[in-house]
């Protein structure tokens, strides 16, 4: 059976066994329709993610899918749910160290799911509109478009990083922004429980929590959206309203015209932060000039780096056919490095039993995602990392012809005879082709 038609059985099954329920729907404390519990779902599954710490997936889930959607709905409306210990992992960072992610059980993340999509209707039309972390019609592009339009009028910014927000958020000063935002007590109930369910490790450690959000909740970006608001957005609004933001989640710039001015900034907002138990994390937060053709003051800090892409001045050509220095955004070079160890880590010169339209279809999703986003501002900074996809198909062409092992020159040639047969064939070579941004 196809999993598309699978698929639709599941959904019958859902639909066919609430629908004599909803016509009785039984006495609860909390009236959660269980419509709204069928819909979360549906749109956890599209998220997938891998199982809590109960060890169920989406596979063993859906084989009780009714009763185990019952159950969600039964205990929330009762006021009986209490969530399961969160799985800690710790995941690498890619400027070192490691985050802890927190992954709830299928179960709790649909429970989450239910109270956002609660919540994000009321809160949303509040959020500044240079809030762009994990919000709808909202991304890290537009920040970073924002962000270049304002370094060219301003010339200076305040580069600022958070210190672990979701592992710090204060419960109780949280807590303060759901009540005055939430009118559901059966929300606030289990926003309260969400947060001091405790992490469990995979060796069954039990770390109790006092503090934070996990990163891996279905819950935690927006509940960490509206601890900001509040922490940053509006306090910058009241404060400073001359200096203009984009702030992303724990990042943000703001843009100053003076360097006085951001450094009277960076020492009020270290304040802040501490009132509100925060932390600016020293080594990622600084000032920085935005050194151009115009602006040629000596600074220390001339560059910075925001959501992967890094802000300084480059040389180009204007569309007038001038050249000068621009401060201008390019994929960063941490950016760069770990998309070509991703294309290295694929190991296509071992999939030799491979045609090529099996690589390209292995590759190409991962080259759509890196051209949407990098390629987006200066994709000229991306050209050694795209030229990296074809260098590794050269490789796995000399292993997989005999007539090309030991001469490069040849299967160079004979991927550029493919490139020119077939166009289309993997993702960057149609950018190159048409330089429009993959969809």
């Amino acid at each position: 059976m196809g999993m598309e038609q699978r698929g639709v059985i599941i959904q019958l099954e859902v639909d066919n066994n609430w629908k004599q329920e909803d016509l009785m729907q039984e006495s609860k404390p909390y009236n959660i329709p269980k419509k709204v519990v069928k819909e979360a779902y549906r749109r956890v599954k599209v998220n997938k993610g891998s199982a809590g710490i109960d060890g169920m997936d989406f596979e063993e889930f859906e084989k009780h899918l009714k009763n185990n959607l019952y159950k969600i709905w039964n205990r929330m409306s009762s006021g009986s749910y209490f969530p399961s210990p969160v799985l800690a992992v710790e995941i690498p960072k890619k400027a070192g160290g490691t985050r802890r992610l927190g992954i709830p059980t299928i179960h709790d993340r649909i429970a989450q799911m239910v109270a956002k999509m609660y919540i994000e209707p009321v809160v949303e039309p509040m959020f500044h509109e240079n809030s762009y972390g994990y919000r709808p019609n909202k991304s890290a592009i537009d920040a970073i478009g924002q962000a270049r339009k304002r370094c060219w009028k301003y010339d200076f910014v305040l580069e600022l990083d958070i210190k672990g927000l979701f592992d710090n958020i204060d419960h109780e000063l949280l807590m303060r922004v759901v009540k005055r935002h939430v009118r559901e007590p059966w929300i606030r109930l289990y926003v309260e429980r969400w947060l001091k369910a405790p992490f469990k490790l995979k060796d069954g450690t039990t770390i109790e929590r006092t503090s934070g959000t996990p990163q891996g909740g279905v819950i935690s970006p927006i509940l960490a959206n509206m601890f900001m608001h509040y922490v940053f957005d509006v306090w910058m609004v009241k404060n400073y309203p001359e200096a203009p933001f984009e702030r992303y989640a724990d990042d943000a710039v703001v843009h100053c015209r003076t360097e006085e001015k951001a450094i009277q900034i960076l020492k009020s907002l270290n304040e802040r932060m501490q009132a509100c138990l925060l932390e600016l994390h020293p080594n990622k937060t600084r000032i920085v000039y935005c050194k151009d053709g115009d602006r040629k003051k000596d600074y220390s800090k001339s560059e910075f780096d925001f959501l992967g892409y890094t802000f300084k001045g480059v040389f180009i050509k204007y569309k007038n056919g001038s050249t000068g220095v621009n401060f201008i955004a390019s994929a960063s070079k941490n950016s760069n490095k770990a998309f070509r160890e991703k294309i290295k880590s694929l190991e296509i010169h071992k999939k030799t039993g491979c045609k090529t339209d099996m690589i390209a279809g292995v590759i190409n999703p991962i080259i759509r995602g890196w051209i949407n986003y990098f390629c987006k501002y200066n994709p000229q900074a991306t050209k050694y990392s795209l030229d990296c996809v074809d260098r590794r198909l050269v490789k796995w062409a000399m292993c997989k012809f005999k007539r090309f092992r030991g001469h490069r020159k040849k299967a160079e040639m004979w991927l550029a005879e493919v490139k020119k047969r077939e166009p289309d064939l993997f993702a960057h070579w149609q950018y190159r082709n048409r330089n429009v941004v993959m969809s």
